[in-house]
């Protein structure tokens, strides 16, 4: 009995120690599980959901970027009086989201046609039709340059959401484009942000531009020459020492005053000084001195003064067609300065 009662009590002991093992380690297996559910969860919105966030993470931070391009193929004229020209070309849009014409507008004329060739969900590509407007600088007319801007920009996206840059593989003028009367110098193309309000939202706007300035043979001819051949005649007649040489000089000015509003009609009135105005201000002042010396001439011939007729006879032919001269090559000479 006695050996019993040690071995059941070796027992209990024995079982009651085994007991406090298995609650020891009982919290090491539930604190391992809640750890591998909590690495699992965390894990999956960067597995799972790691495409729908990140894309709106970029969406959020980067624009659309839309390639635009400008390919001209012809201006059907040009009006300086009404600032317009009528003109044709190509626009091209590329992205790798998608494009529409819908997205941009034309923001210095109005779209008359538009047909559409190429017509996929990244890509476009239009034939436009528009008339164009311009803001022509009219200080150096006859002899006026011009920009003939074509404007796109986005039209309810910011930059934060959509940015046009320009594709210059689409973007061009096409070399048999004409435009009678002038000859185009030079384009480019270029992006700027424009805002409508200080400190408001920026909207992307591409700019393309086409330079022209008039044909210099037939500005010469149209305009200067049958001016020059009035003050050629007017300065001829100061050889005159007759009285009829009055008669000839009023009709050389009234031709150079009628050719001067018929040439001056064609442009719209500005607030400056042309070089036309300028070049006409010398022409009238040349043949009012011939004019007046005329005058002279004719008042001391009848009084029989031949001193003064021959002072007024020999200072008209070497002060008038100096001073004329000097006057008209210094205002040229500013067209190259």
């Amino acid at each position: 009995m006695e050996y019993t009662s040690r071995t059941r009590h070796a027992n209990r002991k024995g079982g009651a120690g085994r007991a406090q093992d298995r609650t020891g380690k009982r919290p090491i297996l539930p604190v391992a599980v809640i750890l591998a559910i909590a690495i699992v969860l965390l894990m999956l919105p960067a597995t799972a959901g790691a495409t729908p966030g990140a894309t709106v993470l970029q969406n959020a931070t980067s624009p659309q970027i839309e390639k635009i391009g400008v390919h001209i193929m012809d201006f059907n004229g040009f009006s300086v009086a009404d600032g317009t020209a009528e003109t044709n070309f190509y626009l091209s849009l590329r992205s790798d989201q998608p494009v529409s014409l819908d997205n941009i507008e034309l923001m210095n004329g109005q779209i008359t046609s538009v047909y559409s060739f190429v017509n996929t969900s990244g890509e476009k590509t239009y034939r436009i039709y528009a008339t164009i407007t311009a803001d022509p600088d009219l200080r150096l007319f006859p002899f006026d340059k011009h920009t003939l801007p074509i404007i796109f920009e986005s039209k309810n996206n910011d930059v934060s959401t959509r940015v046009l840059v320009i594709d210059p593989g689409q973007t061009g003028i096409d070399p048999e484009a004409d435009l009678p009367g002038w000859e185009f110098t030079r384009n480019s193309a270029y992006i700027m942000n424009k805002s409508y309000d200080a400190g408001g939202e920026e909207y992307s706007r591409a700019v393309f531009t086409e330079g022209i300035a008039r044909d210099t043979a037939s500005t010469l001819l149209k305009f200067f020459l049958p001016i020059m051949l009035i003050v050629i005649v007017s300065l001829s007649s100061l050889l005159m020492k007759v009285s009829s040489r009055l008669g000839l000089n009023a009709s050389m000015f009234l031709a150079a005053v009628l050719i001067h509003w018929r040439v001056a009609d064609a442009i719209p009135l500005v607030a400056y000084a042309t070089f036309l105005d300028i070049f006409m201000i010398i022409t009238y002042a040349t043949l009012v001195m011939v004019l007046v010396s005329g005058i002279l001439i004719m008042k001391y011939n009848e009084s029989k003064d031949t001193v003064r007729l021959g002072q007024v006879d020999y200072w008209s032919l070497r002060i008038i067609p100096a001073v004329s001269l000097t006057l008209y090559f210094l205002l040229f000479l500013t067209l190259v300065l």
